[in-house]
C-alpha cells in the first residue's frame, strides 16, 4: 500500500504543537536511613566533644575478710572524644530569562532547582556519614572535615586479610582488607562481641548486594513457599540472633563492602548550623541561591556497635 498522490502528512506540515508532558520524572533515591534513625542534637562549636566511659570487668575473687581494712580500688578516668563540624553546601543560579519563560514541568525554575539541591544535600551527608572518613582539623585553604562511621568502630570488628582498625578516636579511617564473600559466621560473630561489650543492637545496615546475601542466610531455620498464594518469600528483613533481633536496613549510600550492626542509642548527628537558604549577592541577571548545613557525627560509645568490613560486591 502507498499514500495516494499529494497526501499532506504530518511529515509536511508546520506548526504541529509539541506534546510535552507537564511532568519531570525522577528515580534518584532520597531515602536517608542512618541520618533518619540517629539522634539528632545541636553543637556549639566547630570542635564538639564528649566522654565516654566503661565499667571494670566482672571478677569472681570479690571477697573481703571479715573486719579487714578496706584496699581502696584503682579509679581510672573517662575518655575524652572530639570531632570536628563539616560545611556542607549546594548552589543554584537561574537567569532572569529562564525565569520567566514558559517551561513544561515546573513553574518556578529556581524552586525547582533549590528543591532538587536539597535532595542532593541530604544524599551527600547521608554518604559521607557512611564512608570512612578520618577527621580534618582544617585551615583557612583546607576544609574542615568530621570522621564517619569508618573512623570509630574498631572494638568489635570483623576485616579481610590486610585490613586493620582505626584507633576509635577519629583521627584515622580504617585500612581496607582483601575483600571476602559475607558468611553468617562473620555476622554472628560481631553481634556477640558488640554483644558482650555491652551493646544490644538492632540494625544491620548493608548496601544493596549484601542485603541479598543476608537473604540467602539460612540460620536455623527452614523455609517454605507459600504456594497457596503464588508467593516466593526471598527477603529477611528481620535477623533474629541469639542476642536480640536485628532490623536489616539496605542503604543505598553505604559502601557496599560494609556491613554495620549498630546500636543507633549510640550514634548522634550534631548540628551547628541546621540546613538553611542563603539569598547570595545578585550581581547581574540571574538569581543566586546556597543552601548550607554545618555538622558532625558523634560517636557516642562505638563499643555499642559492630562492622563486618570487606566484602565482595559483586
Amino acid at each position: 500500500m502507498a499514500q495516494p498522490s499529494n497526501t499532506f502528512d504530518t511529515y509536511d506540515a508546520v506548526g504541529i504543537r509539541e506534546d510535552l508532558q507537564d511532568v519531570i520524572y525522577s528515580i534518584s533515591p532520597t531515602d536517608t536511613p542512618f541520618m533518619s534513625s540517629a539522634a539528632r542534637e545541636q553543637v556549639k562549636s566547630t570542635t564538639h566533644e564528649w566522654q565516654t566511659d566503661a565499667l571494670a570487668a566482672a571478677s569472681t575473687s570479690n571477697a573481703v575478710i571479715e573486719g579487714d581494712e578496706a584496699t581502696l580500688d584503682a579509679v581510672t578516668a573517662t575518655s575524652r572524644l572530639a570531632n570536628k563540624t563539616q560545611i556542607m553546601d549546594k548552589t543554584v543560579v537561574i537567569t532572569g530569562t529562564q525565569e520567566a519563560v514558559d517551561k513544561a514541568g515546573r513553574a518556578s525554575e529556581l524552586a525547582y532547582q533549590i528543591a532538587k539541591k536539597s535532595k542532593e544535600l541530604k544524599r551527600d551527608i547521608e554518604a559521607t556519614l557512611m564512608a570512612n572518613q578520618a577527621k580534618v582539623t582544617g585551615d583557612a585553604s583546607t576544609a574542615r572535615k568530621f570522621a564517619s562511621l569508618g573512623a570509630w568502630v574498631f572494638s568489635n570488628d570483623s576485616l579481610g586479610s590486610g585490613g586493620a582498625s582505626p584507633t576509635g578516636d577519629g583521627t584515622d579511617a580504617r585500612t581496607d582488607g582483601t575483600q571476602r564473600a559475607f558468611t553468617e559466621d562473620q555476622l554472628k560473630t560481631v553481634i556477640k562481641s558488640v554483644w558482650n561489650a555491652g551493646g544490644n543492637p538492632s540494625v544491620l545496615m548493608v548496601g544493596p548486594f549484601n542485603k541479598q546475601k543476608v537473604s540467602g542466610f539460612t540460620g536455623g531455620s527452614t523455609r517454605f513457599d507459600a504456594s497457596e498464594d503464588k508467593t516466593l518469600y526471598a527477603s529477611i528483613d528481620v535477623y533474629s540472633s541469639d542476642f536480640g533481633d536485628l532490623e536489616v536496613v539496605p542503604n543505598r549510600f553505604s559502601r557496599d563492602r560494609d556491613a554495620w550492626v549498630l546500636d543507633m542509642d549510640y550514634w548522634s548527628v550534631g548540628f551547628l548550623r541546621d540546613f538553611t537558604m542563603f539569598e547570595l549577592s545578585k550581581t547581574g541577571d540571574s538569581e543566586k541561591r546556597q543552601l548550607l548545613v554545618e555538622l558532625t557525627l558523634i560517636s557516642r560509645n562505638e563499643g555499642a556497635s559492630g562492622l563486618v568490613a570487606d566484602l565482595t560486591t559483586s
